[in-house]
């Protein structure tokens, strides 16, 4: 069985391209990685199906290993309705987030950086509850600098309003729309 050098190379980029797009924070970036990823494995299994043969019907005269194998073929038609299936719903959720948001981007969500650091956000001060084990840090949480500057701008934002709690709900992001 040979392989071709240049379809294994197109495998390669077309999943290296896939993951480095799936771990973008923009969800339209998400859904093409995703796109790459499975067109990559479908390729990856054209490849591992060896080379072309005669149709899977058995005849008289024709032996067992001059025809090619239809497993790969089913899973590669399985995959396809899979991938075009998720890629709907995806399509949809980035449809849906751009009808609210009029945003596509990822926020950043404190509960999953207190997850990721291995405790849990307990109030909006940021503390964790100390837990008596001395190698949790109960301290507060350190969150990114970009976390911070959108809490402040919505924080001038709100006393530019003059709603002191903050709670005043931006332009187009209501509940109706």
């Amino acid at each position: 069985m040979t392989i071709s050098f240049v379809l294994l190379l197109a495998m390669g980029v077309m999943y290296a391209c896939g993951i480095y797009l799936m771990l973008e924070r923009s969800m339209t970036r998400v859904l093409l990685g995703f796109l790459l990823v499975g067109n990559a494995t479908n390729l990856l299994l054209l490849l591992m199906a060896g080379g072309a043969g005669l149709a899977p019907i058995v005849t008289e005269g024709v032996d067992a290993a001059d025809m090619t194998d239809p497993l790969p073929q089913a899973l590669i038609l399985t995959a396809i309705v899979i991938t075009f299936a998720v890629s709907a719903f995806m399509m949809a959720l980035i449809y849906r987030s751009w009808r609210l948001a009029r945003e596509d981007d990822l926020e950043i969500d404190e509960e999953d950086i207190a997850v990721a650091r291995g405790a849990v956000a307990v109030s909006a001060e940021r503390t964790r509850e100390p837990t008596g084990d001395p190698g949790i840090d109960t301290g507060p949480l350190s969150l990114p600098r970009e976390l911070e500057e959108r809490e402040e701008e919505q924080a001038d934002d709100a006393a530019d309003s003059g709603d002191p709690g903050g709670t005043a709900v931006p332009p187009g992001r209501g509940a109706h729309s």
